[in-house]
């Protein structure tokens, strides 16, 4: 019998301890729990006025004195005030907690308790801004990971490429290519288990369809609706229940071109992001045609405004670079007051980047943006896995902590070990950037 008190008041208590969460700083809650208490304490003293009221100026019968035991006037008034006060907060707090479950119940992952979906939503809600700049399977992996740290969170992403359906759709109806814009919508999709999976379906046969994506289709589907690729991108982004936004560098349509250099020593000329990727030769420098493409407007207002902006992941020549070579964009990045960091790539790219160092890649955004454009620059130093033929580990050599701040951990997916890992690089920036800048709000 003892045993079981115990176990009783164990359970009684550890849920007090939990529901007492509620009270906890920064959910939001507070505030008005204690506004429905007052409008509740209103309502109760019209209501006593009333009765009381009736109890003075009613003729006697028989019911006045059961609601003078009812009242408990056989007690001090004290004491009145203390049960009837308790009684009603304790009804108020039930009823609010049960209202609460039922209402938020269909929209809550399974298995997540709601005062943990509510401190997480709100913690990402005052999460830093936080831009990043890039494009391909990089952009989209630190996204997928970063989405859990803050809901202001915004992608700008290069649309330089005319390779697969997106060079498809850009060749034959003439907008900007969705490709790299779906792929990040995707990432910051908080349904990332079935719509977005949808979103990303690439038919594998089919007249017309082979080898498009489900969500190139749509976002040219929403341009001609809306009329505005911009917009077409934020209305996908809305099916999607995407926290922040994806924006493209520009809205103009422009070309990556590239001089190489052969196996002989000669330099020769490639137009295309496809092109620069089948070419057998070094990249020796990348532009865009126009030259004097303008930015988005709401990007630049992004970097402006950020707190933090990450360039990196991702494909160095044709997915980092051409969003910088958007002069705007390069300029606002430099201007921004915002901490910079850069990422490198864990491993080499075929055709790009071979034989490359943690330091090459920051000399080569240098030498087409500008220096001393990186407060830190983030290097992965586990060097296991099979990475296939020629490709190699990127690694970070002394020459760079001459050149730049550098930070170096342990960044890679285990399973594939050529790209970074999304919560590990996702939780590494975050833990730089407060410990550089602290908790905002403080």
């Amino acid at each position: 019998m003892q045993e079981k008190k115990q176990g009783f008041f164990s359970r009684l208590w550890e849920r007090i301890r939990r529901e007492s969460q509620w009270f906890r700083p920064g959910l939001g809650y507070k505030r008005w729990l204690i506004l429905v208490l007052i409008g509740t304490t209103l309502l109760g003293l019209g209501l006593a006025l009333i009765i009381l009221d009736v109890y003075r100026n009613a003729p006697e019968t028989w019911w006045l004195p059961a609601l003078a035991y009812l009242s408990l006037r056989f007690l001090d008034r004290p004491i009145r005030v203390l049960i009837f006060g308790g009684i009603g907060i304790i009804f108020v707090l039930i009823g609010i907690w049960g209202s609460n479950r039922s209402l938020l119940r269909p929209f809550l992952p399974p298995g997540k308790p709601l005062i943990e979906a509510l401190d997480s939503y709100r913690r990402r809600d005052r999460g830093p801004r936080v831009v990043v700049l890039g494009g391909g399977h990089g952009l989209a992996s630190l996204l997928r990971g970063l989405k859990d740290y803050t809901h202001n969170l915004t992608a700008i992403v290069t649309v330089s490429d005319d390779g697969g359906s997106s060079g498809e759709i850009r060749k034959n109806i003439g907008i900007l290519p969705p490709g790299d814009i779906r792929n990040c919508l995707a990432a910051m999709s908080n349904n990332e288990d079935l719509l977005s999976q949808v979103f990303q379906y690439r038919f594998a046969s089919g007249t017309g369809l082979e080898g498009h994506s489900l969500g190139n289709l749509l976002i040219t589907a929403l341009t001609e609706i809306t009329g505005s690729f911009e917009e077409a991108v934020a209305e996908s982004g809305r099916v999607l229940a995407v926290y922040g936004q994806v924006l493209p560098s520009t809205l103009t349509d422009v070309r990556l071109k590239a001089d190489l250099l052969d196996a002989e020593g000669k330099i020769y000329h490639v137009a295309g992001e496809t092109q620069i990727r089948e070419s057998t030769g070094s990249v020796q420098r990348v532009w865009l045609e126009p030259s004097n493409t303008p930015a988005f407007p709401p990007a630049i207002s992004a970097i402006l405004s950020a707190d933090l902006i990450v360039i990196g992941p991702g494909s160095l020549y044709t997915s980092l670079l051409p969003n910088l070579l958007v002069r705007d964009l390069a300029e606002a990045v430099r201007a921004s007051q915002a901490m910079k960091f850069f990422v490198c790539n864990v491993a080499t790219e075929r055709g790009e980047t071979d034989h490359f160092n943690c330091l090459d890649h920051v000399r080569t955004v240098e030498k087409h943006a500008g220096q001393d454009m990186f407060d830190l620059v983030i290097c992965n130093n586990h060097f296991e896995g099979d990475l296939g033929e020629d490709v190699e580990w990127v690694r970070m050599d002394m020459d760079l902590l001459e050149h730049a701040s550098v930070y170096c951990a342990d960044l890679i997916d285990p399973t594939f070990p050529w790209r970074h890992d999304s919560k590990r690089l996702a939780k590494t920036i975050t833990q730089l950037f407060y410990e550089k800048t602290g908790p905002l709000g403080e």
